[in-house]
């Protein structure tokens, strides 16, 4: 196959959702169309001891939650399948907001009872701010919930979106009968037998064939006609240039847990998502069918398998080619590194590849070299934008508990700061660590992690902090910036990079600190000019 066919048939995106919409679900339906795997391991059912296949912390096990953004690749109908699984839980929204660097497009899973709700918002928007193509996907159709009609309202409404239904459910919840689906002209029929793996389907070019009513029922094909006439009323026809540019949005019913609707949405996805896409560097446009090799580190995961203290550096490859034991530029660090066994995912299993195109993801093992955002290339020096810190929402003291394994603490608060799992400061007057998440919950996952990747353990202290500013670099010779240094002294710390950083207790103080020293510029992220 050609290099401009490889990219061509790559399709890399991640699912995101609120938790508990049935993103882990979906992911696993996705993988068994994709013949990679068997069986999906049932994320409710308790009496099937499985677990998810995309879940592999046991922090996520015992809560089942996913925590790390897992890679699963998969083919289907000659495509290469590259998924993202992000975490749900808005204690991890900073891990998902990087992985949506790496994605070209992505699927957003809305439950059909609760309709939209808060994190999906503030996904929905990261999505819009860098024009990544949407597709919705409507779950749980077999429960009740709210009116097909008025969820499409919502959609539009409450995440600004100009969508298009391409399947359309017939009834809901317990007289859910099956989905019209608009893009195939076909009916799915619901059995609501869930051991079957694959739904059959029923050609249908012609709604008002009376046919209809023998197999659906005639009080449901009449709903189904009246219904369908609205939607080719009122909303637009699907346009793929407008959907490829962000600006119309598909929207498809069905259950995941069910298996039902999930091969519409994966056979039209598969047709209209788009290849692997050019990205901006600080430097210039990168486009995915340019020769030379690039690529960025989105996500650092530490100890995936207990048995190897190992470090898994998650590259996005933008342009290029990617080959086994062939030099590349680490352009931070100015070195050229080699790998020996790059890692291609497949949920828990891993295994090492000699070559992978633009779109894919490739796991590379890593000794402390890599941090996120680090850009690697044949030589070029490129730094891709955008994987910032955001200002932490929770702030803690972190303290040895354990004073013969202070050597292991500080080693396991490294890496996992180099992972992003959150954000180390340490204060300027006392060298004290504090750590800063964007969600409560992080931090038992640091105190676990420590412990049982580590064997460390740590104990926590409240410190009141509103917010982090990271401090301009400006004007830092003149004397407003020395007598801001000297008053504030007890609350400047520096961040990992050596940034200085302003921790304001409240919202009045840093209002007061901005009037007295106007020239002093704060920032609430840590990517600013």
């Amino acid at each position: 196959m050609t290099f401009k066919q490889e990219i061509e048939r790559r399709r890399t995106f991640g699912i995101i959702s609120h938790p508990d919409a049935g993103k882990t679900t979906l992911t696993e339906k996705l993988l068994l169309f994709g013949g990679a795997i068997q069986e999906a391991g049932a994320v409710k059912n308790n009496k099937i001891k499985k677990t998810a296949t995309s879940d592999f912390m046991e922090i996520e096990r015992q809560r089942g939650i996913s925590v790390a953004t897992s890679v699963l690749a998969f083919n289907y109908k000659g495509k290469k399948i590259n998924i993202l699984d992000t975490p749900g839980h808005k204690d991890f929204a900073e891990d998902t907001f990087r992985t949506l660097t790496a994605v070209d497009s992505v699927i957003v899973v809305i439950d059909v009872a609760k309709g939209v709700e808060e994190q999906t918002v503030k996904l929905v928007e990261v999505c819009r701010m860098r024009k990544i193509p949407i597709l919705v996907f409507i779950n749980k159709m077999d429960r009740e919930g709210q009116d097909a009609f008025d969820l499409l309202d919502e959609l539009e409404q409450k995440l600004g979106l100009s969508v298009t239904p391409l399947s359309f459910p017939i009834g809901m919840g317990y007289d859910f009968k099956g989905i019209y689906n608009i893009f195939e002209k076909n009916i799915n029929l619901f059995s609501g037998d869930s051991k079957k793996n694959i739904e059959e389907t029923i050609a249908f070019d012609d709604v008002t064939n009376p046919e209809l009513d023998k197999i659906i029922g005639s009080k449901a094909a009449t709903e189904l006609r009246e219904n369908l006439e609205l939607v080719w009323g009122v909303y637009p026809s699907f346009d793929k240039e407008l959907y490829l540019k962000g600006e119309q949005q598909p929207v498809f019913f069905g259950s995941a847990l069910n298996n039902f609707g999930v091969r519409e949405l994966l056979d039209c996805f598969i047709q209209i998502a788009p290849t692997p896409r050019s990205k901006n560097a600080e430097e210039r446009l990168v486009a995915a069918n340019e020769k030379e090799m690039t690529g960025f580190v989105f996500k650092i995961h530490a100890n995936m398998d207990p048995k190897h203290r190992d470090r898994l550096a998650f590259i996005k490859i933008v342009s290029g080619t990617f080959e086994r034991n062939k030099p590349y530029l680490h352009v931070r660090n100015g070195k050229n590194l080699k790998f020996s066994s790059p890692n291609a995912f497949f949920a828990e299993k891993k295994e090492i590849v000699d070559i992978s195109f633009p779109g894919d993801i490739v796991g590379l093992h890593d000794t402390g070299n890599f941090k996120i955002g680090d850009t690697l290339t044949e030589g070029e020096s490129l730094h891709y934008k955008g994987i910032p810190s955001f200002s932490p929402e929770h702030f803690r003291y972190i303290n040895n508990a354990d004073p013969m394994k202070s050597k292991q603490l500080n080693k396991g608060i490294d890496q996992l700061m180099d992972e992003g799992v959150a954000q180390l400061f340490t204060l300027e007057l006392n060298g004290r660590k504090i750590i800063g998440t964007v969600g409560a919950l992080q931090f038992e996952v640091i105190q676990y992690r420590l412990e049982h990747e580590y064997g460390a353990k740590c104990s926590y202290e409240n410190f009141n902090v509103h917010k982090a500013c990271w401090v301009g670099t400006k004007n830092r010779k003149t004397d407003e910036f020395k007598e801001f240094e000297r008053v504030k002294q007890k609350f400047l710390a520096k961040d990992k990079k050596g940034q200085l950083v302003f921790l304001a207790d409240s919202q009045f103080s840093l209002q007061m600190t901005q009037q007295k020293y106007p020239s002093v510029k704060f920032h609430f992220t840590s990517e600013f000019e």
